[in-house]
């Protein structure tokens, strides 16, 4: 039975289709034990309205951190908010990971200032599932380091490796560095430096990739600082968001283009299944001592218990067990770095 703690407060949707998403989750997943943290009150009174399952609990928060607040701050002075409650629910063994649709910032300091880093890893870091002509890719980090040293990168797509061959099904994943070039001489003296930190590790690394090599999915996990990750990320929500938008208005605009949309339905409905990340839940942050995943602060109902069900499956593939054991190994300790990389670090 995998125990999800899910912060149902601080989200752009409010509590209504976080405790639906939830829910939904539960009935689907029998192995399943989703606890409800926030507002008891405000929880039962939704509760009311539905037939939740058995396996559904109910942890008091008495605060809640809101999207506007400074993560660092709010986390300190709010003690009892619920995306800390829930870490401290992973953290106390009273739940195996949690899921928060809250204040990113929230509950990236909570993860790892309330459940901990691992052994061996220097900075946790977010894992966003892109799509792909040759099926989803990972990048990270996807917002939670804005500087990142070599060292960093080399960490990142270690654990990113870790959790494509256990989450994606990828026996031998490859490992790029999103650069603004293929060349190994391409990019500034932290890529370059990161560069050879991954050619010299057992990672299968392919070397440098484009942000237009994405789409391609010319490697299963991409490697880069957590602004430029963020950046790309948004920019990729955004794009698709437009491409299906501006998609549905052409063929909507002619009956000659609405006949060739309905004959197109099908196929339509799935790419854009593809392109929506409520399919993909929310983003895991790796390197921390538990599971912890990251959803999208508009998530609706269908992103959040995609998000729980992604819990769970870290969970079952026993991730932060391997995670754990990978990043202490010395298969997977940094090499020696350049002296390139040394002046960088420094």
């Amino acid at each position: 039975m995998s125990r999800v703690a899910v912060d149902v407060m601080g989200s752009d949707a409010g509590v209504g289709p976080i405790i639906d998403g939830a829910l939904a989750a539960a009935a689907a997943h029998p192995n399943l034990h989703v606890i409800l943290v926030g507002h008891e009150r405000e929880i039962h009174e939704h509760l009311e309205e539905t037939s939740p399952p058995d396996r559904v609990s109910v942890e008091h928060a008495s605060d809640v951190i809101h999207m506007d607040e400074e993560p660092l701050a709010a986390l300190r002075q709010k003690r009892g908010s619920s995306v800390a409650v829930a870490a401290r629910l992973v953290r106390d063994g009273k739940a195996d990971a949690m899921v928060s649709p809250g204040n990113t910032g929230a509950a990236m300091a909570a993860g790892t200032m309330l459940i901990g880093r691992l052994k061996g890893v220097d900075r946790p870091a977010i894992a966003a599932m892109l799509p792909s002509l040759e099926g989803n890719v990972l990048l990270l980090d996807a917002g939670a380091n804005v500087n990142c040293r070599p060292s960093n990168l080399l960490q990142f797509g270690q654990m990113g490796s870790v959790y494509a061959e256990k989450l994606m099904d990828r026996p031998k994943p490859s490992v790029g560095l999103l650069s603004v070039g293929e060349e190994e001489t391409k990019g500034d003296r932290i890529t370059k430096a990161a560069h050879n930190l991954l050619r010299d590790s057992s990672l299968h690394f392919v070397g440098n990739v484009e942000g237009r090599d994405i789409a391609y999915g010319l490697a299963d996990v991409i490697v880069c600082d957590g602004f430029v990750g963020n950046v790309v990320l948004k920019a990729a929500e955004g794009f698709a968001e437009f491409f299906v938008r501006s998609l549905k208005a052409e063929l909507t605009s002619t009956w000659r283009a609405k006949l060739g949309a309905l004959i197109l339905r099908p196929g339509l409905k799935r790419f854009a299944k593809r392109l929506d990340y409520a399919e993909y839940g929310g983003a895991p942050l790796l390197g921390i001592n538990g599971v912890c995943i990251i959803a999208h602060g508009s998530s609706n109902s269908r992103a959040v218990a995609n998000a729980v069900r992604c819990a769970a499956l870290a969970v079952e593939s026993k991730l932060v067990e391997t995670l754990r054991e990978s990043m202490v190994s010395e298969a997977l300790q940094p090499p020696a770095e350049s002296p390139v990389a040394a002046v960088v670090e420094s």
